[in-house]
């Protein structure tokens, strides 16, 4: 899928079953009714932000719960990629939700802040530089919290994947890029290794992991992401 060169129609496809692989392994329902439930309230609006979204079905998945529930929030979601934006504003409108092309470094630059920025299966995809300019990043966009969820590798976990999806999205690329995604991503003492002080990991089921922030008690205190990032600069 990172590939500019990919076949059009396969990666459509694959943008088109995420919602369904993502009910199964994103546990965006726990992260939902655990972490952003309880900040949301049905007089007060609140804001939240998804981070590098794809298809945009983790974005639309909170959008409806939200409406479902009686909860005001607005969501924009980010992707610089030009094919998921294009995916993503292709699909049906739902109130509140905005799609953007766009990186977090964009919206920090414009002054932008959300109550609650999140990402789903992003960080594998990321380098040591790249991670940190997201977690500075986010700690300069949040209000309340960040939740970065993403997989956690194990065995069990490739070869449940690869035996559940064998038999299906055969022409997309739900199964090759989703065994590679698992071996590219962190396992839990790996990712607690890398997180800046002030950020905690939490394993969760189905063999994921939650990166998470909250804003010090003093907000006019530097972020311990951007200490460190100045500390190597």
């Amino acid at each position: 899928m990172d590939d500019p060169h990919c076949d059009a129609e396969a990666l459509r496809r694959t943008y088109a079953n995420f919602r369904y692989v993502n009910a199964v392994v994103s546990g965006l329902r726990h992260t939902y009714r655990h972490d952003i439930r309880p900040l949301l309230s049905a007089t007060a609006p609140r804001t939240l932000l998804d981070i590098g979204s794809g298809g945009g079905d983790v974005a639309r998945s909170l959008a409806r719960w939200a409406v479902r529930d009686g909860l005001l929030l607005t969501v924009t979601a980010i992707d610089p990629d030009a094919r998921a934006h294009a995916y993503a504003t292709g699909q049906p409108a739902i109130p509140g939700l905005q799609f953007r092309r766009a990186h977090s470094a964009d919206l920090v630059a414009a002054g932008e802040r959300f109550d609650i920025v999140l990402s789903n299966h992003v960080l594998h995809h990321l380098g040591a530089a790249e991670l940190g300019a997201l977690l500075v990043d986010s700690e300069r966009l949040s209000r309340s919290v960040v939740l970065h969820g993403d997989i956690e590798r194990h065995p069990l976990a490739y070869l449940g994947f690869g035996l559940g999806t064998w038999p299906f999205f055969r022409r997309s690329y739900i199964r090759v890029d989703g065994l590679t995604s698992i071996r590219r991503s962190f396992t839990f003492r790996e990712l607690a290794g890398v997180a800046p002080p002030g950020w905690n990991v939490r394993r969760e089921l189905p063999y994921r992991l939650m990166l998470r922030w909250q804003p010090p008690p003093d907000s006019t205190r530097i972020s311990t992401a951007e200490k460190e990032r100045r500390a190597h600069a």
